[in-house]
């Protein structure tokens, strides 16, 4: 891919991440850095980087983890409930813009995974409502799970089917802490968590917010 080509694919997400700040939470409605939360929470937006399915950045570098502020608090208490059991959250991905979510799509045209910007209700990332979280342990080391984040395979489906105990125990304990912060899972993606009052909030296919 040549560089003219990687510059215009990052151009229009960079556009719907730019120069509007974001609130401080006393809103649930509005969204939020969930580092402004919990500084505990880890992050490491994938599709900020080539590590993802598309192979190349969807967001600009510095891109913040934003999530509606009633869900960041959810994230908080799920955080709450593991740093007492001696692990964490790292988080992959939060509020998504729908120019990542239209090229996810072109990407994989596969509905199981990937939701069509064009069908339906949209992805619960572009609401603000849905991160895609996995477990670290005190040191902030991810722990063994299911597979890597993107592995859209049978492997990835939210009821772990492999034989490996120390696998089944970590996805069972990050399953329980979400559930204690409120969100439930999806059957294909065991990284993938939402609030259960997502269609409340309406959808923002170009959320405008500061780049650190």
């Amino acid at each position: 891919m040549s560089f003219r080509r990687i510059s215009r694919s990052l151009l229009l997400p960079a556009l719907f991440f730019s120069s509007l700040a974001f609130g401080k939470g006393n809103d649930p409605d509005e969204f939020v850095d969930i580092k402004s939360v919990d500084k505990t929470i880890l992050i490491d937006l994938r599709y900020a980087s080539s590590n993802n399915v598309a192979q190349r950045p969807l967001y600009p570098v510095g891109t913040p983890a934003l999530v509606r502020a009633s869900v960041a608090k959810r994230l908080a208490i799920a955080q709450e409930y593991l740093r007492k059991k001696g692990y964490g959250l790292k988080i992959w991905d939060a509020y998504r813009p729908q120019a990542a979510q239209e090229q996810l799509w072109r990407t994989t045209h596969n509905r199981s995974f990937i939701a069509d910007p064009k069908e339906g209700r949209g992805s619960m990332h572009i609401r603000g409502a849905a991160v895609d979280a996995t477990l670290v342990d005190a040191e902030g080391h991810d722990v063994p799970m299911p597979t890597d984040f993107d592995s859209f395979t049978p492997a990835a489906f939210l009821e772990y089917n492999g034989r490996d105990p120390i696998v089944r125990a970590n996805l069972k304990l990050l399953q329980k802490a979400m559930a204690h912060g409120g969100f439930y899972g999806l059957r294909t993606e065991w990284w993938h968590f939402c609030a259960p009052d997502w269609h409340l909030f309406t959808p923002v296919p170009d959320l405008k917010v500061a780049t650190q």
